[in-house]
């Protein structure tokens, strides 16, 4: 199929060629909604943490939702839990290689964040 310009000079897509790329988008997305995700992620980069020390890091997450977030983190393969056999049991959590391939990804979204707050607020 041939694209055609547009009076802005923007190539047009067919509608596969957007659809391939919106759909890792998307998917990307529905892997990472939410708020706290990345913020976890981001979190973790620093370093294993146990469920409290990850909570604290996060001012504001309810320990619910933290659980939540965290099982499906682990389900996504981005995080690993580990439960260490002592009394009570310690459970720590670490980013997989998987969850470091975000790294870039996180450091954009910062450097972005951080560009949007200065040209917004000042």
């Amino acid at each position: 199929m041939k694209k055609k310009e547009s009076k802005t000079s923007e190539k047009l897509h067919s509608p596969a060629e957007c659809s391939s790329f919106l759909r890792p988008i998307k998917d990307s997305l529905e892997v990472l909604n939410g708020k706290w995700k990345l913020q976890i992620l981001g979190s973790l980069i620093f370093g294993n943490k146990r469920f409290g020390q990850i909570s604290k890091e996060l001012n504001g997450v309810t320990d619910k939702v933290l659980s939540k977030e965290l099982k499906e983190l682990e389900t996504n393969q981005l995080i690993k839990r580990t439960v260490y056999d002592t009394f009570p049991p310690t459970v720590e959590y670490s980013i997989t290689e998987h969850g470091k391939s975000l790294e870039g990804v996180m450091e954009e979204l910062k450097n972005w964040g951080i560009k949007h707050r200065k040209k917004i607020i000042g």
